[in-house]
């Protein structure tokens, strides 16, 4: 019988290097849950909520490829709030299916240590509760923009205003269990504040 492994959850601002920490504790051994990559496959040409989409919202929001047209429900569900909701009332439930699938997959496989991969956790009473620790990546707003800017062609007010519509960092970082600070610091720099704190995680 495997050991329960540790719950770890990853979170932080867009632009914050989350993704980059989740890689690197992946390649140090943990199991990684992307909720988002999850949802994405979810709304995907042949993904599990495209039959729920169609009957809910109609043709229209299926696009040509057979995948939910992302631009023509983002215009919807900002003019419609209730269209938000009916949207995540499809989608939510199906990815809590995938990520409990593939913790079992995970804890199976003898993983010391689930990394759950959540942009939206700390918006989310649920997942505070389910994890055991939080792990939250901090840099300041402006290296968020500058970041965003330079991988996405985004001007400065569309990243800001990305910003403004997440979680806020002080609201965070007073989620976090460990913040690791990813600001004006290398990759290996980085690298190396991951390998000090892997092994607090079982890694």
């Amino acid at each position: 019988m495997p050991c329960k492994p540790l719950t770890l959850g990853l979170t932080g601002g867009i632009g914050s290097g989350k993704s980059t920490v989740a890689q690197l504790l992946l390649a140090r051994g943990a199991g990684l849950i992307d909720a988002d990559a999850i949802s994405r496959a979810c709304t995907a040409a042949g993904g599990a909520a495209i039959p729920q989409i169609r009957a809910q919202f109609g043709d229209a929001f299926i696009g040509d490829d057979g995948a939910m047209a992302r631009e023509t429900m983002r215009q919807h569900v900002f003019a419609m709030p209730a269209a938000r909701e009916q949207l995540q009332s499809i989608i939510h439930p199906l990815v809590g299916q995938q990520i409990a699938a593939e913790q079992q997959a995970l804890t199976a496989a003898g993983r010391a240590c689930i990394v759950f991969d959540i942009p939206l956790l700390v918006e989310s009473a649920h997942w505070r509760k389910t994890l055991q620790r939080v792990l939250v990546i901090d840099c300041s707003a402006a290296t968020q923009v500058q970041r965003v800017m330079a991988r996405s062609g985004l001007d400065a007010a569309e990243v800001q205003r990305i910003i403004a519509a997440q979680a806020s960092r002080e609201r965070r970082l007073a989620a976090a269990d460990m913040v690791l600070c990813n600001d004006g610091i290398s990759l290996v720099d980085l690298a190396a504040l991951v390998d000090q704190c892997a092994s607090r995680f079982g890694l």
